[in-house]
């Protein structure tokens, strides 16, 4: 089965810059197709978990944190659509945060942030290490999402739902999105 791997902290701000279509092409042998410009991957040949991570980070110009997932985890997001409650709005955003690693504690969901008043950040479920949110377009959402960190009890890296549904079509069919 296709793994996906998820780069933290790349290609954000002008920090940790690198180009994933040139990670993508030197990782070549294990079939990689790059997503985007946050640091997705899909790995449609990817051997040994551990050798594979090896490459990668091996062929990155600086340390990252990376995140492997079982591509098969990603396709079941298609029939449990976890956004089915929550319509499309418009300055809206939905995400998905991976964790890492497992949380130092169960935290209780659904939350929202802030706590009181209009919500910038809502955090509506979780799968396994995947947790599911919406944030405003708004200046104060990217300081909510630095804060999942500490409230998740492990390190995340976010992507769009858009990201992950482009990720899902080239786990079914092949295409390069």
């Amino acid at each position: 089965m296709a793994l996906v791997a998820f780069l933290r902290g790349v290609n954000v701000g002008g920090y940790r810059t690198f180009r994933p279509s040139l990670l993508a092409r030197a990782l070549r042998k294990y079939d990689v197709v790059n997503v985007g410009a946050a640091g997705t991957f899909v790995v449609r040949k990817p051997g040994s978990r551990a050798k594979f991570r090896a490459d990668l980070l091996r062929k990155l110009p600086f340390e990252a944190e990376v995140v492997l997932c079982d591509g098969r985890d990603l396709i079941g997001f298609e029939k449990e659509n976890p956004f089915q409650t929550e319509p499309a709005c418009a300055g809206v955003v939905r995400f998905v945060s991976i964790l890492l690693k497992a949380p130092r504690a169960q935290v209780s969901i659904p939350f929202a942030l802030p706590t009181d008043g209009e919500w910038s950040l809502r955090v509506i479920a979780s799968r396994k290490r995947f947790v599911f949110g919406l944030y405003r377009r708004q200046m104060k959402a990217i300081g909510y999402l630095g804060q999942l960190d500490r409230l998740l009890g492990a390190p995340v890296t976010t992507r769009n739902w858009n990201t992950i549904v482009a990720v899902m079509g080239i786990l079914k069919d092949g295409r390069a999105g």
